[in-house]
């Protein structure tokens, strides 16, 4: 089944149903707030989402861009485990809900979530935009308000997601969560913002979950250290996104799309078949030839050209993207 684009669809329409009639100056001005917030250095011990006028911003705002994001790390764990299908599923930090929708999209029967977040305005909302939805598991989560930390326990469950919350925790409460989330799941998902201090948080995660015994199935073609040079790069990808009428008026923007980036790890208790390869900068695309930046199982970093003399493979070259995995799956 191949839902993400309806899903996609489904949740820009409830969107732009839900937030009908939204002041625009109101919604700017929390934008305003909120990139505030999440560009700051300081982690939060209170939620950041404080009224609903906060949460129908922050909707408006991030969901279609985190929603892209953790699709694209679901996709790279179905590719790793294409008969792997998680019966349950724990979203932490969930908030309005943005990964749930990607999760619910991902399988042909979406899984039983729970949804956790201690915003309560950010629970109802998105239990309200989950109603609408025409996907039974998404319309049948449950949205309970828990405290993100030291103090949060989760019971046992097949797929967790924890997407763009690390940054809002100290990093005592970043430890247990990770913590908690390698010890309840059989797959564990986390995303966060594809920037330095991104990057430094899903590392620092991915380190966490390699010693509770998971092993890396994406982005990572391996269990070893990132062979990324920290302190001068960093690792991560982009998701092309979909702007409505109303991102574009929240957003200040014109364009009808935007690239969001994004870092990344998925962890598995289960065997994989993780890539040989993946793709790790835009492809570059020349006469002739394709320079592509791969993250390789065994040589590290490293540059394949391919040419036309490489028949097929140079044609699927020139339909690579990046964050892919190389070389592309057979059928593909």
């Amino acid at each position: 089944m191949n839902a993400t684009l309806p899903t996609a669809e489904a949740l820009r329409a409830a969107l732009a149903a839900l937030l009908d009639g939204l002041p625009p100056k109101q919604a700017a001005q929390a934008v305003d707030r909120l990139i505030a917030s999440y560009r700051g250095t300081t982690p939060t011990d209170t939620p950041v989402l404080r009224d609903r006028s906060d949460v129908a911003a922050y909707a408006a705002y991030r969901m279609p861009a985190t929603f892209e994001a953790v699709r694209s790390c679901l996709a790279a764990l179905r590719e790793a485990a294409p008969d792997w299908v998680p019966l349950t599923h724990t979203d932490v930090g969930g908030g309005t809900g943005a990964a749930s929708w990607a999760v619910a999209g991902a399988w042909e029967e979406g899984p039983r979530t729970t949804v956790l977040d201690w915003a309560e305005p950010a629970l109802a909302l998105g239990r309200e935009l989950a109603r609408s939805s025409a996907l039974p598991g998404l319309r049948a989560a449950t949205w309970e308000r828990a405290r993100i930390g030291t103090s949060l326990e989760l019971g046992p469950t097949d797929l967790v997601t924890v997407s763009y919350v690390l940054k809002e925790l100290t990093p005592a409460d970043r430890v247990a969560l990770v913590d908690a989330a390698a010890g309840a799941a059989q797959a564990v998902v986390i995303v966060e913002p594809g920037t330095p201090d991104g990057y430094e948080r899903v590392i620092e995660a991915r380190d966490r979950l390699i010693a509770a015994g998971m092993g890396v199935a994406a982005p990572c073609p391996h269990d070893g250290a990132c062979p990324v040079e920290r302190g001068t790069d960093w690792c991560h990808f982009s998701a092309r996104v979909s702007r409505s009428s109303l991102h574009r008026q929240v957003k200040g923007g014109s364009l009808s799309h935007e690239d969001e980036k994004f870092s990344y790890v998925v962890a598995t208790r289960f065997p994989v078949v993780p890539a040989a390869a993946r793709v790790v900068r835009r492809p570059q695309i020349r006469k002739g030839q394709v320079l592509l930046e791969l993250c390789t199982r065994d040589e590290g970093l490293r540059r394949a050209t391919v040419t036309k003399r490489h028949g097929e493979l140079y044609r699927a070259a020139r339909d690579t993207a990046w964050g892919d995995p190389w070389p592309p799956p057979e059928g593909d």
